[in-house]
């Protein structure tokens, strides 16, 4: 185990470079007895603990002036048990690896997110999701949890095995424990094929419905400041194998989506009247196709360009209300929103701090460029996306509070009971739970 000190080169801060800390020293634990025995030496000297992956996530949740925890030698693959079809998986393991390291063995996970940087226990703590009509978030898909408490006890838990804690450690926001191991329900590698292609705004909504019901997974990105959007549609596939070409894929997903985006939001962070030109031209810049791949490929693309951002879960059925709500907010205001909003849905799942707890949910996600002012626009968002009962996605931008949150969350005080079983004195707490979880 490496333990550093913090000095004058000890700042953290976030992908985005929102969040800063300044921990008081960083531990890098090579094992899971190394972790519980940084976690007990941090209760000797009265410091809080965290733990931090890549640094995803735009909020603080992370953040700590205590000890700060990298899992980076906490990697790599377990065990496999095909009998059972999962997977156990250290806690600090890229997801980028284990999609890779699960297709070399010709297994998958079912659904993913759209990024595959962060860690797998980074990922999941924070409620990270895809979009599925059936299938459900990461959090939805483990089996089995390990994790240190304040203790520095290691504690084991699924479906049968303390249960109670693992309805709530799934989607544990670290305040429950460092996550040291995850076991995810894997199947045999299968092929999706994905559909994208432009559709006007009005069409989507008025069809979302249909377009969600037909479909295993069904997500678009509409463009402020235009009635355009881009529609995405997976779905499983007898095959052939038939990916994206080497020349074609470089052209739409590194120059179009990542090198000339970024030129065009540079220009409208320089002149923001030029934005709602610059959106049309991006609306029409991509145009439709097909191809068939291995899920991590179909489901995740390269995300080079920073931004903000803001994501809400609402009902799904509120979905088309919501949206047309946004709409006309951005149309009378004067606001110049240079990215595209994102749209996905998830199935109800039965964990207690999942934005889709209890409820088929549908996902709002907004962006704005790095260093563009976004709280006028994430403020006016915010009022329309918690008119609806809004779940504020853990690792994003938003201003909800514990008193809020108890309110959309039916299943709320199960969490912070376990919290108050496992961590009375907030061994994991930072000033992000505070607000979020309360005292």
């Amino acid at each position: 185990m490496s333990s550093t000190a913090n000095g004058r080169n000890g700042l953290w801060r976030n992908w985005a470079g929102n969040v800063a800390a300044r921990p008081a020293r960083e531990v890098t634990p090579a094992s899971v007895d190394e972790l519980a025995a940084a976690v007990r030496r941090a209760a000797e000297d009265g410091l809080t603990v965290k733990a931090v992956g890549t640094g995803h996530s735009f909020t603080s949740i992370a953040a700590t002036d205590g000890v700060l925890i990298r899992p980076q030698l906490l990697t790599g693959i377990r065990s496999i048990d095909r009998d059972s079809m999962t997977v156990t998986v250290e806690a600090g393991t890229p997801l980028k690896r284990l999609n890779t390291a699960l297709a070399r063995e010709g297994l998958s996970l079912t659904n993913m997110g759209d990024i595959m940087e962060q860690t797998v226990s980074g990922a999941v703590s924070t409620g990270t999701h895809g979009t599925g009509r059936d299938s459900a978030s990461l959090a939805a898909q483990i089996r089995g949890l390990e994790l240190v408490t304040a203790d520095g006890s290691v504690l084991t838990c699924s479906a049968r095995e303390n249960p109670e804690v693992f309805a709530a450690a799934r989607v544990g926001l670290g305040a429950l424990g460092i996550v040291t191991a995850i076991t995810f329900a894997v199947e045999p590698l299968f092929l999706l094929t994905a559909r994208e292609e432009p559709m006007p705004l009005d069409r989507v909504l008025a069809e979302f419905d249909q377009l969600w019901a037909e479909n295993e997974h069904f997500e678009f990105y509409w463009f402020p400041h235009t009635g355009s959007t881009n529609t995405k549609r997976n779905n499983r596939s007898a095959g052939p194998e038939q990916p994206v070409g080497r020349l074609s894929g470089w052209f739409e997903d590194e120059f179009l989506s990542n090198g000339v985006f970024q030129v065009a939001q540079w220009a409208g962070r320089a002149a923001p009247a030029t934005i709602p030109v610059i959106a049309r031209i991006s609306s029409r810049a991509l145009s439709a196709r097909s191809y068939t791949d291995i899920p991590y490929k179909v489901f995740t693309s390269p995300r080079r360009v920073r931004f903000m951002e803001m994501e809400y879960a609402v009902p799904r059925e509120a979905l088309t209300e919501t949206l047309r709500a946004l709409r006309a907010m951005v149309e009378r205001s004067r606001l110049r929103v240079s990215f595209p909003v994102e749209v996905r849905t998830a199935p109800a799942d039965d964990i207690t701090l999942s934005t889709a707890s209890g409820r088929d949910s549908a996902y709002v996600a907004l962006h704005m460029f790095t260093g563009t002012p976004y709280h006028a626009y994430f403020t006016a968002a915010e009022r329309i996306l918690t008119a609806h009962e809004g779940r504020p996605h853990w690792g994003k931008v938003h201003t909800r509070d514990a008193e809020y949150l108890a309110e959309v969350y039916p299943r709320f005080g199960e969490f912070t009971a376990v919290r108050e079983r496992l961590d009375p004195e907030r061994r994991f707490g930072n000033r992000y739970l505070r607000r979020v979880l309360g005292p």
